[in-house]
């Protein structure tokens, strides 16, 4: 999506799509199996490195286990980061269609190398393939767009939200799969990962048009710098205020996704099947709740900041209680923890989708996607020396974030409420 009218990017698909609910389910399932190869390693990652042979690969360079496998979840969402600076840019120019075939492809490739560095004990190698396999995963905003594209025919809302469940649906499946199949041998789950792309490049053939292309030559750092997201902060002072409570609310959130496997691994003793299963309870309970926001979120709500602002203390005080309770509690919580989650993120995108817009929805969205993905890099790298006092310790700082974020929205939500009745006084 471009931030504004641009006569150089093609018109929007849905002036040329016959049949966009066709379209729509395509996209949903293409979301659906690209995040279950996405997701298959997470809950694995923890058994292979902590509970793994003391060798070349989980004791490289003398390091502790715990440090490898934070640069090993940091990497990923590095490479998210950088590849979708340039990925939406270039499916504007060439088309949703080639820039995803291109990218699955490319990502069926690194989940081989990975699989391959693996088997081989490389460590080095498997960084690295995690890394370029995080760059070419950053095509979810390609989706996003698909579905904006659609917008003429079938509302927006309606059909991100349907996106956001098959995708969460997707981390439901995929940590279930790589968590019952690491017994295989840990290169399987990532072989299956890179075999859940084939089935995407086929409904991508098949269910997505091709799009208009744009004539002459790309320019990819021209092509960036048209995106901006983080040029925003420049540009908004209260945008610039909401990307800073968003980072601390989402660098709580990230230390629940990479490292409640560790949690589960040390506090309940669970193995990679184990983990699957706890986490495909959280995904289904954030599906389940990402569903109910798509069907009764149209609504107009009163207050949205103040709503996120308790959904934020509620992820706030699970996270706090998972650095003090013991194994079962602990458990029944990291599962609930997937409901206040899900709802924040109906809520806030929804919220800053409306009140933003002038930005373009393009670069707001690309903010928001900017902003996780750092937040991932900075807690897997500081979670990893935490990790080595207790995984209860990150859980304690992600709770802590999370209450600073809240108390910034509850700021932020009376600052709005200011600037609306001063506007309504001016006029």
């Amino acid at each position: 999506m471009s931030a504004t009218p641009n006569p150089s990017l093609p018109e929007p698909e849905a002036l040329r799509i016959r049949h966009p609910y066709w379209v729509l389910g395509a996209v949903c399932a293409l979301a659906l199996m690209s995040t279950v190869g996405v997701s298959m390693p997470y809950p694995i990652l923890a058994p292979i490195f902590v509970d793994g042979p003391p060798d070349a690969f989980t004791r490289f360079l003398g390091l502790d286990p715990k440090l490898l496998m934070g640069l090993a979840l940091a990497v990923n969402p590095l490479g998210i980061l950088l590849g979708s600076l340039f990925i939406g840019p270039l499916s504007d120019r060439y088309g949703r269609r080639a820039t995803l075939s291109v990218t699955l492809t490319a990502t069926l490739l690194g989940y081989l190398l990975t699989a391959y560095a693996l088997q081989q004990r490389w460590y080095v190698v498997f960084v690295l393939a995690r890394f370029l396999t995080g760059i070419t995963e950053g095509n979810v905003a390609v989706a996003r767009a698909l579905v904006a594209d659609l917008h003429g025919q079938i509302d927006r809302t309606r059909g991100l939200a349907w996106l956001n469940a098959c995708l969460y649906a997707g981390w439901l499946l995929g940590p279930l799969l790589g968590g019952l199949t690491l017994g295989l041998g840990a290169p399987v789950p990532f072989v299956l990962a890179g075999m859940a792309m084939l089935p995407c490049l086929v409904v991508l053939s098949a269910g997505v048009p091709a799009g208009r292309r744009t004539s002459g030559p790309l320019n990819v750092l021209q092509a960036m710098r048209e995106q901006q997201a983080l040029g925003l902060l420049r540009e908004d002072p209260v945008l610039r205020r909401l990307a800073w409570l968003q980072f601390l609310y989402t660098l709580g959130v990230t230390a629940l996704y990479e490292f409640a496997p560790l949690w589960m691994l040390e506090q309940a003793g669970l193995d990679s099947r184990g983990i699957a299963y706890v986490t495909a309870a959280q995904c289904a309970t954030m599906t389940l709740a990402s569903v109910l926001a798509g069907r009764f979120g149209s609504g107009r709500r009163h207050q949205p900041l103040r709503d996120a602002a308790w959904l934020a203390l509620l992820a706030a005080l699970g996270l706090c209680l998972l650095a003090l309770l013991p194994a079962t509690p602990g458990l029944l919580m990291i599962a609930f923890l997937g409901l206040p989650l899900a709802l924040y993120n109906a809520v806030m995108p929804a919220w800053m989708s409306e009140r933003f817009a002038s930005h373009g929805q393009g670069r707001v969205m690309g903010l928001l996607s900017t902003i996780f993905c750092l937040a991932n890099v900075v807690v897997a790298l500081l979670g990893s020396g935490l990790a080595l006092l207790s995984s209860r310790w990150i859980m304690a700082l992600g709770g802590l974030t999370c209450v600073l974020a809240a108390w910034q929205l509850v700021a932020l939500a009376r600052f709005e409420v200011q600037k609306k009745s001063q506007l309504r006084d001016q006029t």
